[in-house]
């Protein structure tokens, strides 16, 4: 067993140690010559022979040259209650990304703040600057650097922290050169990339390599599907963009795998353009994201369940089944209003295959609220096929799934779901314990900035105690119709807590330590 440790593309927080197996035995034999050393009593009709003409490696001087000046540093001071307990910024399933972020840290005399240096593009001649949510997140300054060395003041029009991607905007004296996003579907294993960074203000970097794979998910997200390439990436370069040799970018540089304190040794990841689009333009015209809902909870099939539901056989023999299973359809949802049930397999999305539960989730999640779908599954053995209207991941509210909220017209950010058995097991909690779960935390939400957390168990809103999701919404919108301050009595580690948001949705006595809300990961 070998530890590697994850390294920020940007290094802030602590660095956390990420554990693989190494496989062990296997080789792969050259014989000298080409195709030569084949035994006489082997089979032949199966090998694989490369055609086509060699290739000379490519030369990217004129493309870096034509790309560099809409490459920008960027500079955030960050609340040093941020980082702590933080490997990086992503934070899936209730901790920190555990993967480093390449980007860079800068030691400060003040212990509240910390100087954080990453880098980004811009996408726009007036300004819009795309770059990672973990080199912003928790800032009270940002300033962009651009090519030529000027220094100007950022906003953050928004972040989405489940995609670790964030909008900042400059106001330049003149036209800025930019760099538009390619499409990153179009993107093949193999294929030449170059990874550009600004880290430090003081000139571009550039590394080249090839993609590895794309789809890849780290398990640290409900969104993972990142582009693997072995270009090796910098520190300092989280924000940075992955380009094609087109001069498209195709991804953003976020994540790389690296020994214990080291640097890259080639397995990096960037957030494929599509999602990026698909991200920046709602935080454009927003400043946050709202995501497709489908209502559906499903499973990955295993190949005595594909048999048991007379699923036809993969292609590929030996190849795991593919589809997601159906385990439970939320009430009032798209996916019941449409007649979906449990036990049937979805293997179709829009006229894209999907393979597993992560995939379904990834794909719904980029469709606009609104959108008409055609979901293609299998039901009994029998291929069939429904439109329906995706819904908003917002706004679901189910007794026996999630719930939001929305304080005075705003929204407040919090997905609730309901204290059953289980979900009291998993929490730790005794089983007479009541409340509602938040299983989720828009970021940069009301909810976000009072310091709620996922896996915070809701007791009271006010002084009334609450058991459902749906009673909990109803309890803040007549707090917040009344203009009054909402007060919610908290279960967190085995310690209760309140938290005060006042009625235009900011936060008013929100824990300052560690253990009460010190930490701000969305996810």
């Amino acid at each position: 067993m070998t530890e590697k440790s994850v390294t920020n593309v940007c290094t802030r927080g602590s660095r956390r140690m990420w554990s693989r197996a190494l496989l062990a035995g296997s080789m792969l034999v050259f014989a000298a010559g080409p195709w030569a050393g084949v035994p006489s009593w082997a089979d032949t009709s199966s090998v694989i022979k490369p055609s086509g003409p060699a290739q000379r490696i490519p030369d990217f001087v004129e493309l870096v040259k034509q790309v560099k000046p809409a490459v920008v540093s960027i500079t955030s001071m960050i609340r040093s209650d941020s980082l702590e307990g933080e490997g990086g910024g992503m934070g899936g399933n209730g901790g920190p990304f555990p993967f480093p972020f390449p980007f860079q840290m800068m030691p400060q005399s003040s212990k509240q703040l910390v100087e954080a240096r990453g880098s980004g593009f811009v996408i726009s001649a007036d300004g819009y600057v795309v770059t990672n949510n973990h080199v912003v997140k928790g800032a009270t300054k940002v300033s962009v650097t651009l090519d030529d060395g000027t220094t100007l003041p950022a906003k953050v029009v928004g972040r989405d922290g489940k995609t670790d991607l964030a909008l900042l905007k400059v106001t330049p004296t003149q036209k800025l050169p930019f760099i538009e996003l390619g499409e990153s579907d179009d993107v093949q294993p193999g294929e030449w990339v170059i990874a550009v960074g600004n880290p430090y203000g003081l000139g571009g970097t550039v590394t080249a390599g090839i993609v590895s794979a794309r789809g890849r998910d780290i398990n640290e997200g409900p969104y993972d599907n990142f582009i693997q390439v072995d270009a090796p990436i910098n520190r300092g370069n989280s924000g940075g963009p992955l380009f094609t040799q087109d001069g498209k970018v195709v991804g953003v540089n976020t994540a790389i795998l690296s020994p214990s304190g080291g640097g890259s040794i080639g397995i990096g990841f960037a957030i494929p353009s599509d999602t990026v689009r698909s991200v920046v333009d709602q935080l454009r015209k927003t400043g946050h994201v709202v995501r497709g809902y489908l209502g559906v909870n499903a499973q990955v099939i295993s190949p005595v369940m594909a048999s048991a539901l007379n699923l036809p056989a993969p292609a590929v023999a030996g190849a795991p089944p593919a589809g997601a299973l159906v385990a439970s359809v939320s009430p009032d949802s798209p996916a019941e209003k449409a007649g979906l049930k449990a036990e049937d397999v979805i293997t179709d999305f829009n006229g894209q295959k999907i393979t597993t539960p992560h995939d379904l989730a990834v794909r719904v999640a980029a469709v606009a609220p609104g959108t008409q779908v055609t979901i293609g599954y299998v039901r009994a053995g029998k291929a069939q096929t429904v439109n329906l209207k995706i819904g908003n991941l917002a706004t679901a509210t189910s007794d026996t799934g999630k719930a939001s909220s929305a304080v005075g017209g705003q929204h407040l950010g919090v997905a609730l779901a309901p204290l059953n058995r289980d979900m009291r097991q998993q929490l730790g909690l005794p089983q007479d314990a009541h409340g509602v779960v938040v299983s989720d935390v828009e970021a940069g939400s009301p909810a976000d900035q009072a310091g709620i957390r996922p896996g915070d168990v809701i007791q009271a809103v006010g002084s009334q105690q609450v058991d459902t999701p749906k009673a909990a919404v109803a309890l803040v919108k007549t707090a917040m119709a009344a203009k009054k301050p909402l007060l919610l009595r908290i279960l967190r580690d085995g310690q209760s807590l309140f938290i005060a948001i006042s009625s235009d949705g900011s936060s008013a006595g929100a824990p300052t330590d560690n253990t009460a809300g010190g930490d701000d990961d969305e996810n």
